[in-house]
């Protein structure tokens, strides 16, 4: 494989902005007209603290929403894992590790070539989205996912197994994991 990723992204309606958990989120550097002694920080980065809450812009984007958040099950996580498998399969990607948690997801994919990453989670998202809506039915949002989501680029072998490792064995919670080491398993692997 030519590129590996680790691709992450959220069920719709959880972790808005605002979130009193925290919450991942763009925030420029310098805004213009910013005091110089002003800097904000980017949260989206490794490392970085998330932003902290703020109850008016949660409450805001909660207002926006076109129906509840998404809570998969193992039901649902069982049905997007195989659609994750199958897309992988069929665009001829390399599925290394995934993770499926009761709000989100992780995946270490590796691709041939250099196609976008927001194009390999997009696939992803579409082709589980589809899934779960066949066995399942559509939301009342109509998504099951929050737009865009991370993704990060592995550049070497050790970050390729820093994430597999994260993705299987530092998630809280998770419905399942899968690698093609470990196998499917309900929880974190032994």
């Amino acid at each position: 494989m030519d590129r590996h990723w680790l691709l992450t992204n959220t069920c719709y309606g959880n972790r808005l902005p605002g979130d009193r958990r925290g919450f991942v989120g763009r925030v420029l550097d310098h805004r213009p007209g910013d005091p110089d002694e002003m800097r904000r920080v980017v949260h989206n980065i490794p490392g970085t603290e998330c932003d902290e809450d703020i109850s008016g812009l949660e409450e805001a984007s909660r207002d926006l929403m076109k129906g509840p958040p998404i809570q998969l099950t193992v039901s649902h996580a069982e049905v997007l894992l195989k659609q994750l498998q199958e897309t992988a399969r069929i665009r001829e990607w390399e599925l290394l590790a995934v993770a499926v948690m009761f709000d989100h997801f992780h995946i270490v994919v590796g691709v041939l070539g250099d196609p976008s990453p927001s194009k390999v989670l997009g696939d992803f998202k579409s082709w589980g989205t589809r899934a779960l809506s066949k066995a399942f039915g559509a939301p009342d949002s109509k998504t099951w996912w929050t737009e865009r989501g991370s993704k990060r680029k592995l550049p070497n072998e050790g970050a390729i197994a820093g994430a597999i490792h994260y993705v299987l064995y530092e998630q809280p919670s998770p419905l399942l994991t899968w690698s093609p080491a470990t196998g499917l398993c309900y929880g974190i692997p032994l």
